[in-house]
C-alpha cells in the first residue's frame, strides 16, 4: 500500500492529539457522497478512542490539558497514527501516517539529539501540520505565544529541515481551540491577520526565493470541541492556565472544519499527480491515481470543499492547489 508521511508539529499541551481526533471523528459526516472511508490502525484507534471519550466529557468549566500524556520520550521516540484511506467495504488505497513525535523535543532543555531527530522528521514527510494554541495567540495580545507556541523554534527547524528541498511541499498552520475567535467574520479574520503575525518569520522564511515555488502554506482553523469557547486565563507558580467553559450546560462534543486539513493535504496530493512530475517522495502518486480511478474522482470531489475565507487562506503556492 502506498504511503504518505505527515508531521504534527508543535509544543505539549497544544492539542495535536486532539486535532488529530477530531479530524478522524468528524471525517465521515464531512465527506458528501464521495464514498470515502478513513481507518485508523487498532493501535490509532485505541488512543484516539480514549481521547475521544475525554473531549466528550469534558466539565462545564475546565482547563486544556493537551493530549495525551508521556511527551518527553527518549530520543527516536516517535508515535505514528496510522489511517488507510479509500473506499468504503475495501481494501484502502493510500495510507497516511500522522507523525507524533514529543512535545519535550521542544523544550528548553532537549537534548540536540532530541532536535536534530524533529528537524529530520521535518524534512521528509510530505506535509506538516503544525497546531497553534488559539487562545495563547490571540489573548492578552499574545502575551503567551512565544511560551506556548514556540514560533522561534519551529521557524528554526524548518531553516534546516527545508534546505535543498527535492519535492514541493505543504504546511499547514492549523489554530485550534479557537472557537471563540470564529463567532463573526471581523472576529474571524483577526484570528488570521494574528497568525500571520504571530508566524510572521516562517511565513517570509517560506516565501523566500529558494521555497517560494516549492512550498504551499495554508492556514486551516479547527473548532476542535465545538461546544466551547475561552474563558480565562489563571496565574498559578507564574505560569498561565486556560480555562474554557461549554457553550450551555448539555453542549455536546461538536467539532467544526476539522476535516479541512486533510481536504487541502488531498488536493496538494491530487495536483502534484496532475503534474505528471516525478518527485522524491511523491513517485507513488501516478501509479496511486492511475490505478484507481474511483479514489482520484473521490478526492477530487472531496478536496472541492476547501474553504477560504472567515480564518481561513491560502498564503502561498496556490498553482499546487489548482485542479
Amino acid at each position: 500500500m502506498h504511503e504518505l508521511k505527515i508531521t504534527m508539529l508543535g509544543p505539549s499541551g497544544v492539542g495535536k492529539t486532539s486535532l488529530l481526533t477530531a479530524m478522524y471523528e468528524q471525517f465521515e459526516t464531512n465527506i458528501g457522497q464521495t464514498n470515502l472511508q478513513l481507518t485508523p490502525d487498532e493501535e490509532s484507534s485505541a488512543i484516539l478512542q480514549e481521547r475521544l471519550w475525554e473531549l466528550k466529557s469534558l466539565l462545564e468549566d475546565f482547563e486544556a490539558t493537551g493530549g495525551v500524556q508521556g511527551t518527553e520520550g527518549e530520543p527516536g521516540t516517535l508515535r505514528s497514527f496510522q489511517f488507510g484511506l479509500g473506499k468504503k467495504g475495501k481494501k484502502p488505497s493510500l495510507q497516511l501516517q500522522f507523525q507524533d513525535y514529543p512535545g519535550g523535543y521542544h523544550a528548553v532543555r532537549a537534548t540536540p539529539e532530541r532536535k536534530r531527530f524533529v528537524k529530520a522528521l521535518v524534512a521528509e514527510c510530505a506535509a506538516v501540520a503544525i497546531a497553534i494554541d488559539a487562545p495563547a495567540l490571540m489573548e492578552q495580545n499574545g502575551k503567551w505565544h512565544e511560551y506556548i507556541n514556540r514560533p522561534q523554534q519551529i521557524t528554526d527547524i524548518f531553516k534546516t529541515a527545508y534546505q535543498e528541498l527535492d519535492s514541493p511541499r505543504m504546511v499547514i498552520l492549523a489554530p485550534v481551540k479557537c472557537e471563540k475567535y470564529l463567532q463573526d467574520e471581523k472576529a474571524a479574520k483577526e484570528l488570521l491577520q494574528r497568525v500571520r503575525e504571530g508566524y510572521a518569520k516562517l511565513i517570509d522564511l517560506l516565501s523566500s526565493e529558494s521555497l517560494l515555488s516549492q512550498v504551499v502554506a495554508v492556514v486551516t482553523p479547527v473548532q476542535t470541541v465545538g461546544s466551547v469557547v475561552f474563558s480565562r486565563i489563571e496565574m498559578k507558580e507564574a505560569l498561565p492556565h486556560f480555562r474554557f467553559r461549554k457553550t450551555s450546560q448539555d453542549a455536546e462534543y461538536s467539532p467544526e472544519d476539522s476535516e479541512q486539513p486533510l481536504r487541502y493535504l488531498l488536493r496538494f496530493l491530487l495536483k502534484l499527480h496532475i503534474e505528471e512530475r516525478r518527485w522524491t517522495i511523491f513517485n507513488f502518486l501516478r501509479e496511486l491515481f492511475a490505478g484507481d480511478r474511483y479514489l482520484k474522482e473521490a478526492v477530487r470531489e472531496f478536496a472541492k470543499d476547501c474553504k477560504n475565507s472567515n480564518g481561513f487562506a491560502v498564503i502561498q503556492g496556490q498553482r499546487w492547489l489548482d485542479i
